[in-house]
């Protein structure tokens, strides 16, 4: 939504100029609560997430896309042997080891933020538009080095082209939700991609059983 934003880390004031499909849908949507507020007095609380990652700790709900995009499980499937190289895009872009800086928040922290989001509209809160981000960013290699400490696995990678739409770094300041809704990022990058990794080998095996003559299929969050 902030497109190559002037300053990292972002905060919410930081003009709304999305430079790829995905940042101008949730504009679009921004604007029709906005308009919605100033016609008929609905509030609303939007919530801006950075890089939504891992699952959640009991290894039963998580993360499965067909065909996965995201770069966690994507590192994952590669350092399982069972996906593609990943493919790096961009090696030279303006951060300190030249890939795309991105802040992860790991999706229990925003199921928090959620239910607390919830309660500050009941109790009458005024209208809100905030940051979900740790405040903390990590390039594509630092969580491919990641990956291979949680795995004990080498990453195979493939170095290619920059994508059109990625900026160099998207790091929240999320210094208004921490204010507003007394919430705070507490899971660690460790804690993403050790859950995103339990939930891979977890339904994997489900996945398995459910081969073998039983009807039980695993859990999936989109």
């Amino acid at each position: 939504m902030y497109g190559v934003p002037a300053k990292v880390p972002i905060p919410e004031a930081t003009p709304r100029q999305p430079v790829n499909p995905y940042g101008v849908s949730k504009l679009f949507f921004e604007y029709a609560m906005e308009s919605y507020d100033r016609a008929y007095g609905l509030k609303f609380a939007s919530l801006r997430y950075f890089n939504a990652a891992g699952a959640d700790e009991s290894g039963k709900i998580g993360e499965l896309h067909h065909p996965e995009t995201h770069l966690i499980p994507l590192a994952l499937l590669a350092a399982r042997g069972s996906g593609r190289e990943l493919e790096v895009f961009g090696t030279d872009y303006p951060t300190p080891d030249g890939t795309c800086v991105r802040d992860y928040i790991h999706v229990n922290d925003l199921a928090e933020a959620h239910v607390l989001a919830l309660q500050y509209l009941s109790d009458g809160g005024e209208s809100i538009a905030m940051n979900l981000g740790t405040g903390h960013g990590y390039s594509v290699k630092e969580v491919i080095t990641k990956v291979e400490e949680i795995t004990g696995n080498r990453v195979p990678v493939r170095l290619g082209p920059r994508r059109p739409g990625d900026p160099p770094a998207l790091v929240a300041d999320p210094a208004s939700a921490e204010r507003l809704l007394r919430w705070k990022a507490t899971r660690s990058m460790d804690d993403i991609v050790a859950t995103a990794w339990k939930w891979m080998q977890s339904s994997t095996s489900r996945s398995s059983s459910a081969g073998h003559g039983t009807s039980r299929k695993p859990l999936i969050v989109k």
